[in-house]
């Protein structure tokens, strides 16, 4: 009887477990060149405060395969082993690895006190006009370690057996360009049709227009279901029962910490009870649909340790008065043939009573329990009382909003919830720099997963190994405890600048060797690879924490603080201890500081250090990073474009390894890590190759760091 193997995909960088599956590996074999640091590391001892000459000795010219053994204590010095082949045990162990374990996995407070790894338009797999839609990337984002996903849904489109999505006019492929024209809208201006006299109508006028004919059935055994698109583009569409079923199978594969579903809804009433039907059939047993019995109060938000292997949907809240009025007019059993008309909020209200009508049904909107999107306007709006709302602000209104209201943005977020996504214009899917929304309390930053670029890595030293789920820095937690609603430590805090304390840092890393070093993407000559490490500090500046306007307006940008090795020959280059200094790096927040690695040119981020290891202008530089990212952490990164220092409130690290050639480095290899799980000592830096997949690759350092 055949078997079948399914094959189970490399993750990539992104979500965290790329590196946290690199830490926890093994190092099975040594190269003459590791060997020979390690050899003099030992003989001197835990007295060894300089770097090694580099000089060569007696060291096999074979590589050394080293037995598994005992896993060596938490010392990262050569001291204490009573043998070279104890201490090799030691460095060949997880516990070697320059990336520590999580500080806190606590997961008794508010949802709003955390940082969750989110995607934005999941179902894209390259660029934001006529990419593929795919389940797939539901199911890589959330294996990769995502926990908040986002679904556009469209109204189905009734079509014949072979009819193809593809098969669409000219003319409506030229229309569904109308968000990117300057002037028109995102999204369509046209209402859903409520009954089928305006159904006929619309179809009328989309006849002149090019734009899609919303959907209206009559008959629940003929009803198209919904589609998953970027609206107004050439990007293909798959259904929405589809996307379900793919969260469902990949949701809780990596971590069982819960996942918000983001719906953007662009369907008629009818539609949207498909919707619902969908939902709780595909997550049945999932789907939180009501408040939580365990939950404490009424009027407090869950902890995610109540929320264990749930999904939550952020849909669109449609006020209480209209959900009333609804209900009185609608029929006492639901009904698909009816519900356009009773459920689609366009019934008028008495004279004098007349509200703004909901394009969103009562029924989807009562799916969101614990995340009811309203759009934003001010903090004092109504809205911005309920204690289970959600802000949506593109990456430019949040700049915006942090330059005009700068101390209520950070206290609102403190409380409650707010998402952060892309601008429209990025078409190319790049990315926006996490880490200066983390710094504003942002809990959801939603990121472009199919780019791995310097947010993502940034992404991926935030979320190492943390279920997609960060417990903030104090300061930037709740006001008031959610057992007793009293008063907690910290509540007259008001503004990023007294939230917590900065401190003045200064690291120090020399780095000895590399081994098993990725080549860049398409790169097989490794007699011509010229590999160079890159470190990089990114600090939050203060300008930042008062409401000025923030260079780059979020965007990624090189990082102020940057030190480069010379550049070495081969995938097993000997650096020679060669050291890269910070003195006095000032307004670091270990929590949110980055460190990167990388092996070529990389790209700096607000508070973050970055070493890469490059390759000088040959190819295009292979970035190994380390990051630390500060306002309360930092991350080691090793590989992509550098970053900015944006404020003395956050800094960075990270690691590049680039190849030294003539023209644009290429990126060969990288690492991010947190500040504050950055190791001291001697240390392998494990890397990631220039596309976030884990190698056998490793970068022999020594980290001094010191905050004061």
């Amino acid at each position: 009887m055949e078997t079948t193997t399914r094959t189970v995909p490399r993750l990539q960088a992104g979500g965290g477990n790329p590196s946290k599956s690199a830490a926890h590996q093994k190092v099975s074999t040594l190269s003459p060149t590791v060997l020979q640091h390690l050899k003099r590391i030992h003989s001197y001892g835990s007295t060894s405060e300089h770097g090694l000459d580099g000089a060569k000795d007696a060291a096999s010219t074979q590589n050394t395969t080293i037995a598994a053994g005992r896993e060596g204590g938490q010392t990262s010095t050569a001291g204490g082993y009573p043998s070279f082949d104890h201490f090799l045990e030691h460095v060949t162990s997880t516990s070697f690895s320059a990336l520590g374990p999580p500080k806190s996995t606590d997961y008794s407070h508010p949802i709003s006190n955390y940082f969750i790894s989110s995607s934005h338009n999941t179902y894209l797999t390259g660029n934001q006009l006529y990419s593929d839609s795919s389940t797939g990337g539901y199911r890589d984002v959330l294996l990769r370690g995502c926990r908040c996903v986002e679904i556009d849904v469209w109204n189905g489109e009734p079509r014949s057996p072979g009819e193809q999505a593809e098969n669409i006019t000219g003319e409506e492929k030229k229309h569904r360009f109308r968000s990117y024209i300057p002037g028109l809208s995102l999204h369509s201006s046209r209402d859903a049709p409520k009954s089928a006299s305006e159904a006929a109508s619309a179809t009328s006028r989309s006849g002149s227009t090019g734009v899609p004919t919303p959907w209206i059935s009559h008959s629940a055994a003929s009803r198209a279901e919904p589609r998953v698109l970027h609206g107004y583009t050439l990007t293909k569409e798959i259904t929405f029962r589809e996307v379900c079923a793919a969260i469902r199978e990949a949701a809780f594969v990596s971590s069982d910490l819960p996942v918000i579903v983001s719906l953007e809804v662009h369907t008629c009433a009818e539609q949207q009870e498909v919707m619902i039907d969908i939902m709780q059939e595909e997550w049945r047993g999932l789907l939180v649909d009501e408040p939580n019995g365990v939950s404490i109060g009424e009027d407090i938000l869950p902890c995610p340790g109540e929320l264990r292997g749930k999904i939550l949907v952020k849909v669109k809240h449609s006020p209480k008065v209209a959900a009333e009025r609804k209900n009185k007019l609608a029929a006492p059993t639901r009904s698909r043939s009816s519900s356009s008309s009773s459920n689609s909020g366009g019934e008028r209200a008495p004279e004098g009573q007349r509200n703004k009508k909901s394009k969103i049904i009562q029924a989807l909107s009562s799916l969101g329990v614990y995340t009811q999107a309203c759009h934003f306007s001010n903090f004092s709006q109504p809205e911005a009382s309920n204690p289970f709302h959600v802000f949506s602000l593109s990456e430019k209104a949040l700049m915006d909003v942090h330059e005009t209201q700068s101390n209520a943005l950070f206290t609102h977020n403190r409380n409650f919830l707010m998402r952060a996504y892309p601008k429209a214009l990025r078409v190319q899917s790049s990315n926006l720099d996490p880490a200066v929304y983390w710094r504003k309390g942002v809990q959801m930053v939603a990121l472009n997963w199919q780019k791995l670029d310097e947010g993502m890595m940034l992404n991926e030293g935030m979320f190492a190994g943390e279920g997609g789920w960060v417990l903030k820095p104090p300061g930037y937690r709740s006001t008031i405890d959610r057992r007793d609603k009293s008063p907690v430590n910290g509540t007259s805090v008001s503004s990023q600048a007294d939230a917590i304390r900065h401190k003045t840092m200064t690291l120090r890393i020399e780095v000895f060797a590399g081994q098993a070093t990725p080549l860049p993407p398409g790169d097989k000559d490794e007699k011509g690879f010229h590999p160079y490490v890159k470190c990089e500090v990114h600090v939050e500046k203060p300008s930042e924490r008062t409401g000025a306007p923030i260079e780059g307006g979020g965007r990624s940008i090189d990082g102020e603080y940057k030190r480069r090795t010379k550049a070495r020959k081969g995938i097993e280059p000997d650096y020679g201890g060669e050291l890269l200094e910070f003195v006095g790096v000032p307004g670091v927040v270990e929590e949110l500081s980055f460190v990167s690695n990388t092996k070529m040119p990389g790209h700096a981020l607000p508070s973050l250090a970055t070493i890469r290891c490059l390759v000088p202008p040959r190819a295009v530089p292979l970035p190994l990073f380390v990051r630390l990212i500060g306002c309360h952490a930092t991350y080691l990164r090793a590989g992509r474009p550098e970053y900015k220092t944006l404020d003395a409130d956050a800094s960075k690290r990270r690691f590049k390894i680039h190849d030294d050639e003539i023209g644009k480095d290429d990126l060969a290899a990288w690492a991010c890590i947190r500040l504050d799980r950055l190791q001291e000592g001697y240390r392998f830096v494990h890397l990631l190759d220039a596309k976030g997949h884990e190698t056998s690759g490793v970068l022999l350092v020594k980290i001094i760091k010191s905050l004061v």
